[in-house]
């Protein structure tokens, strides 16, 4: 049975070509083409991807993307469909790592789009995703500086402790993407003092 990581590549690469390269997301600046240049520089270029953030490095990152941008979009979802030859054809280390990123990108081509409606995931995704929750949590919302709790109505987490915290409820998914910094989300109740759910989700959250 393939991984959630896996078949969320997959999906990902579908949604991608059927809404065409020019496409809106919800990352600022990018349409869907720039969505997959990122992807495929990050998996095949990783030398090159640090310099989004190190600038001696972005000379590199530009060439890198200039070279996947001149591809067809058809092209590069072929390409991202499959990880052979990188570190992400090793299952374990494809679930560890992408689980999250594919899941995240692939509702930033949908919910970017007006007629999106939120999906109902399969078990295993909701499990992988609660697990990577509370891995990566802490470091999400630390932005806010405020306590904050999260549960999908069955379970609970301490993402930040603290008294008074704010208790956000709902779906995994739509709080992975909360905590991610997307405001394209449904389903979520918040409870705790009103200046801190206010703080929370003026908050610039993610890394």
């Amino acid at each position: 049975m393939a991984s959630f990581a896996r078949s969320e590549r997959l999906a990902l690469c579908d949604t991608a070509v059927s809404l065409g390269p020019a496409a809106p997301t919800l990352c600022e600046g990018w349409d869907v083409k720039d969505m997959l240049v990122h992807l495929l520089v990050r998996e095949r270029r990783p030398w090159a991807a640090p310099g989004i953030f190190l600038s001696p490095l972005e000379p590199a990152l530009r060439r890198a993307e200039a070279a996947y941008a001149a591809q067809p979009l058809e092209d590069l979802a072929d390409r991202l469909r499959d990880p052979k030859g990188t570190l992400y054809s090793i299952a374990p280390i494809d679930r560890v790592v992408n689980t999250v990123e594919f899941f995240v990108h692939h509702e930033d081509l949908r919910r970017a789009q007006s007629d999106w409606e939120p999906r109902t995931l399969p078990a295993v995704a909701e499990r992988d995703l609660w697990r990577t929750l509370k891995l990566l949590g802490k470091g999400l919302v630390r932005p806010a500086d405020t306590p904050v709790v999260v549960s999908n109505g069955t379970h609970t987490a301490t993402l930040r402790a603290g008294d008074e915290p704010v208790t956000i409820t709902g779906p995994v998914g739509e709080l992975i993407l909360f905590c991610f910094g997307r405001h394209a989300v449904r389903g979520l109740t918040f409870d705790g003092p009103a200046e801190k759910i206010t703080q929370l989700e003026n908050a610039n959250l993610g890394f």
